[in-house]
């Protein structure tokens, strides 16, 4: 069994195209959609279920009525699933920003948010910020602040199909235009804008920053970031951290990948560049399906492509 749901599209300033054009959703050509939420369980948002048949409409009601069988023993039914999972499409350069490390999140009264991204498509200069350049100072960044120049201090690297990165909570970071991303991130929505590289809305207002807070936040020790490089291994881990594990399968075209087996902890796994099945299920390229722990998960395709498998966010006892 396979559980698929209803991704919820949020237009943004610096959204685009590529969810129509790529992962072919079904999104009028009008709207220039920067985000989708493909699995999310908050309050102000959550995921309607589209597949399988179920009494459960949302992600919500699944675990409230079914707790063990989709998450194991253990698994407190009034908890929240503990990941979101989101495609960035990123047409413009989005802001600098910081999560708030779990030590600080609750008195600045935010949620900690560690995330990972996996860029499935860039442009030729696309590219990532992801801390501070080698030798620069809290103080270098203050000065770079006020003088309305980060990208003095800020650690850019180019990017391209099949990097992929972890974004801890405290890293200062930000997503250049020509990216196309798939976000797997702990269930937050807590975001410190520290600069927004001047930008003004259509009616001209500049959006709302968070410098006091991120401040609180930055990792300023944090250099030398680097992008995790795609090969040709089986199995290749993406990220190995506290709140989840992520990796890329590489699936033979009409050779069937076993990712679970029955009674084994709940995966999701996002097809990237051909559809899958899975029973009598199909994913295709980009959709996120949710293999529950009361089923096994055996996968094929009919063409070579890559799986990416998260996990570890829940291990029963």
């Amino acid at each position: 069994m396979i559980f698929k749901f209803e991704p919820h599209y949020f237009e943004r300033v610096w959204g685009g195209e590529s969810l129509r054009k790529i992962l072919f959703r079904n999104i009028p050509s009008n709207q220039k959609i920067g985000e989708a939420w493909d699995l999310v369980d908050r309050e102000e948002c959550e995921s309607l279920i589209i597949h399988p048949q179920t009494n459960s409409k949302t992600i919500r009601h699944l675990l409230e009525s079914r707790p063990e069988e989709i998450m194991g023993p253990g698994w407190d039914k009034r908890r929240r699933f503990p990941i979101l999972v989101k495609w960035l499409d990123c047409t413009a350069r989005l802001s600098l920003q910081v999560h708030p490390p779990s030590s600080i999140a609750s008195s600045l009264g935010g949620q900690p948010k560690t995330e990972n991204w996996y860029v499935m498509s860039a442009s030729e200069n696309a590219g990532l910020f992801l801390g501070l350049k080698d030798g620069k100072t809290k103080s270098d960044f203050l000065n770079a602040l006020r003088n309305e120049n980060l990208e003095s201090v800020c650690n850019r690297l180019n990017s391209r199909a099949g990097n992929s990165v972890l974004v801890e909570s405290g890293r200062m970071h930000a997503i250049d235009a020509g990216n196309l991303i798939l976000e797997i991130q702990q269930n937050s929505d807590t975001t410190y804008r520290v600069y927004d590289w001047g930008r003004k809305d259509k009616l001209g207002k500049s959006r709302d920053l968070h410098v006091e807070e991120s401040l609180k936040c930055i990792d300023f020790n944090d250099f030398n970031a680097h992008l995790i490089e795609p090969n040709q291994t089986t199995v290749q881990e993406l990220a190995d951290c506290e709140h989840f594990r992520i990796r890329k399968y590489k699936i033979k075209p009409n050779h069937t990948t076993t990712l679970k087996h029955k009674n084994e902890q709940c995966i999701l796994l996002n097809p990237l560049g051909s559809s899958i099945k899975i029973g009598g299920t199909t994913l295709t390229s980009g959709q996120l399906g949710l293999s529950p722990y009361s089923d096994d998960c055996t996968v094929s395709s009919e063409n070579e492509c890559d799986v990416i498998v998260t996990d570890n966010f829940f291990n029963p006892s």
